[in-house]
């Protein structure tokens, strides 16, 4: 086994005894609030009735064999996971990418930013001319699509440019609806960014699996 394995192992159960990184909340119920008290931006409610139950934000029977703290993102069902202890995860709805636009494989947690700048990458800008103009980037904030808080998936150490982020659409959930990130509700997103330290390991699982 690598060290690089080891080394992210033992990062995330240190955290999980420490609870420094990840919120005694993984291990036992989802004590969650929406949105953090200094946040800068207030998010509007909403109801997450308005999508079907499957993905609504809950705690369901999750046996695995990953670690607790591995996000696993199920790209047919449109369902992300963060495992908990006792074979549990937390499960979200999300939005995937588009025909054309959704990958599968393995990364890592790189990064993690409050109200993420958002800076189009030169093919969308090609297919999306009116994007031009943020070219330089976009400011966080409500009206940013990365939403309240980015989750930025890394590769070797390097970026995949893919993101777990937040999104001012929320009625997109659970559809194939981006250009390959992985969009949660902002109430959601803000939840994971809480739990998932920088390290954790994400697994995106192939259409189909």
């Amino acid at each position: 086994m690598s060290g690089s394995v080891l080394s992210r192992r033992n990062f995330i159960a240190g955290a999980l005894v420490a609870g420094s990184a990840l919120p005694t909340g993984l291990m036992a119920t989802a004590a969650w609030a929406d949105q953090d008290l200094d946040d800068p931006y207030p998010l509007p409610p909403f109801d997450e009735k308005k999508l079907p139950k499957d993905f609504r934000r809950a705690i369901v029977p999750y046996p695995t064999r990953h670690w607790p703290g591995t996000i696993i993102i199920n790209t047919g069902s449109r369902q992300l996971f963060l495992i908990m202890e006792g074979q549990q995860a937390l499960r979200f709805g999300c939005a995937v990418g588009r025909d054309g636009f959704r990958w599968a494989g393995l990364a890592d947690v790189g990064r993690k930013v409050m109200w993420p700048r958002w800076t189009p990458p030169k093919d969308m800008i090609e297919r999306s001319p009116e994007k031009a103009k943020w070219k330089d980037g976009m400011p966080g904030g409500p009206e940013n699509p990365l939403g309240a808080r980015a989750l930025y998936l890394f590769q070797n150490g390097g970026d995949t440019l893919y993101r777990i982020h937040g999104t001012n659409e929320p009625m997109s959930i659970g559809k194939n609806a981006s250009s390959g990130c992985i969009r949660m509700l902002n109430q959601n997103v803000i939840e994971l960014y809480r739990r998932a330290p920088v390290g954790a390991r994400v697994v995106v699982m192939a259409e189909g699996i």
